[in-house]
């Protein structure tokens, strides 16, 4: 029995060896996991089957031969090469392409810029730095650890830089605007239950953010200082609610003892909330201000690699539906491993990228 700790979560299960075929060739004696514990829902509910790494050797795990390794020895392909095309004309002409052994010339334009494997394990390089709107932010002073990895749907990098991308696109973190969405809906009710001296562990409870005494009942006559026409709703109780309840009731609390009028304690609330950091998942922002956003470009080998806001930004539905994400998500890796960007699909369906193994470099080139 083995546990493994992959991206997407921690899995258990089992070693196998089989014969594997790819495309028209088979790879003979594969070694491969069985998965019997899949938490999440990254792999239960994706329409795959499972997942293929195509890192080195060095990361495998039990030091199993990875199966573009054995693709190579068992002298399947001709050349120690394999590139990847990620459409970006959504649902025509398919979703993409990987071709071991070589690349298609088709899905490409001009020549790529190559540069070196700076580590084994994953696809690691050096960036020089990364441009907002064509001006440096002078990251990459030292130069900056990237990996190229297929497997990471967005852009990654350390949370100073990823901040200043986000200003400058306009992003709101989810967790901002669920605090000013709080502070609107709950925040009279609260002051009111305050200015009664009720209780300051009862309130979150009340209100259906918190559960109190291992989900005791609260009754404490509180509903009589809210009005009938009040609509307290209950949101289903979780850690990151209970949490901002709570700490917006104890600022309101310190500024109500400080003699604050409810008018100012709502406007000071709704200015701290802007404040609250972009959290590590979704940061939300106004579709219609894509045209205006900035470019963002990574110098790669002396070559500036940009990317345009309908290429960063991921947009859902249309019209009034729309709904549009950042691309760019904090990832803070302590030293000696970090800190490292990983460049993601985003940024692969823009550029044409050829991993390769036998010279020990990675390539990259306008995607066709």
């Amino acid at each position: 029995m083995l546990v493994s700790t992959m991206a997407v979560d921690q899995i258990s299960g089992y070693f196998s060896e089989d014969n594997i075929k790819v495309g028209d060739i088979v790879i003979e004696d594969q070694e491969f996991i069985e998965a019997t514990r899949e938490p999440g829902i990254t792999l239960l509910g994706g329409k795959f089957d499972g997942i293929i790494g195509l890192g080195f050797k060095e990361i495998s795990l039990d030091n199993a031969l990875p199966i573009w390794d054995n693709m190579f020895n068992q002298h399947l392909v001709k050349e120690h090469i394999f590139s990847f095309w990620l459409n970006q004309r959504g649902n025509e002409g398919g979703g993409g392409e990987i071709i071991f052994g070589g690349v298609d010339p088709n899905h490409y334009k001009g020549v790529h810029t190559f540069v070196p494997v700076t580590q084994k394990g994953y696809w690691q390089f050096d960036m020089d730095d990364v441009l907002i709107g064509g001006q440096p932010t002078g990251s990459c002073k030292n130069k900056c650890a990237a990996i190229v990895d297929s497997g990471t749907a967005l852009l990654a990098g350390p949370t100073s830089v990823i901040t200043q991308i986000n200003h400058a696109i306009g992003a709101q973190g989810i967790v901002t605007e669920a605090c000013k969405g709080f502070v609107s809906k709950f925040g009279h009710i609260i002051f009111r239950l305050l200015s009664t001296f009720v209780n300051t562990k009862t309130i979150c409870p009340f209100i259906g953010f918190c559960f109190l005494d291992g989900d005791h009942e609260v009754s404490i006559g509180i509903k009589s200082v809210v009005d009938r026409s009040d609509s307290v709703s209950h949101p289903s109780v979780t850690a990151p609610n209970c949490i901002l309840c709570k700490a917006i009731v104890g600022l309101m609390h310190t500024m109500i003892a400080n003699n604050n009028t409810q008018e100012m304690i709502l406007k000071t609330l709704g200015n701290l909330c802007k404040l609250v950091p972009i959290p590590v998942e979704e940061s939300m922002v106004d579709c219609a201000r894509l045209p205006y956003m900035p470019t963002i470009s990574f110098t790669i080998g002396g070559k500036e690699f940009e990317l345009l806001p309908n290429e960063y930004i991921i947009k859902t539905g249309e019209g009034e539906d729309a709904h549009c994400v950042s691309g760019f998500m904090p990832l803070d890796i302590p030293p000696p491993r970090g800190p490292h960007w990983i460049l993601g699909d985003l940024f692969m369906r823009r550029y044409h990228t050829v991993f390769d193994y036998g010279n020990l470099r990675v390539g990259f080139a306008e995607a066709a």
